[in-house]
């Protein structure tokens, strides 16, 4: 299958073509959103109904400043993955730097642990410690699939970038 234009070429490896399946950049993101969605919409109603039941206390200062300076690095690694995902996957290469010389999603990863929960810290509530949780939980329930999607794209260029990952498990 061809990563980019969707299409089965000889032996899962042929040339990139033109068209860009929208699929291939989203990867596992259509299911992982489908898993993650039931649990946020369920959330934020809750939420909305009972604020004293989700709240972390203010926030206090100190989780405050400590969430501004996670968001940080979390915003950064997630604008910094949309980027290299909309650059090179239209041209049907592997990405292997950057965040994901860190970890094989961080897009996935980023958003999970160090958006989501500190966000939600942020505007009262726990809740995007919860939310970040499911979409972590999912986001590793869907990687194999799609890791095997790219080790038969890629070949022996995803088996080298495995051995260089930083944090392959994460």
């Amino acid at each position: 299958m061809n990563p980019v234009t969707g299409t089965r070429t000889a032996g899962g490896r042929g040339s990139f073509g033109r068209t860009l399946d929208w699929r291939v950049l989203i990867g596992s993101g259509e299911r992982i959103g489908a898993l993650v969605l039931p649990f946020l919409v369920v959330g934020v109603i809750a939420n909305l109904m009972w604020p004293a039941l989700f709240s972390v206390g203010g926030p206090p200062i100190v989780l405050r400043a400590l969430s501004a300076v996670m968001l940080i690095p979390g915003i950064t690694i997630w604008a910094w993955s949309v980027a290299l995902i909309l650059t090179m996957v239209p041209k049907g290469e592997l990405i292997t730097s950057g965040p994901y010389a860190l970890v094989k999603h961080p897009l996935y990863t980023g958003v999970a642990l160090l958006v989501l929960p500190w966000a939600g810290f942020m505007l009262d509530t726990w809740l995007g410690v919860a939310i970040g949780t499911v979409l972590y939980l999912g986001s590793r329930l869907f990687a194999p699939e799609e890791e095997r999607e790219l080790a038969r794209a890629f070949g022996a260029r995803w088996d080298e970038y495995l051995g260089t990952v930083m944090m392959p498990w994460l």
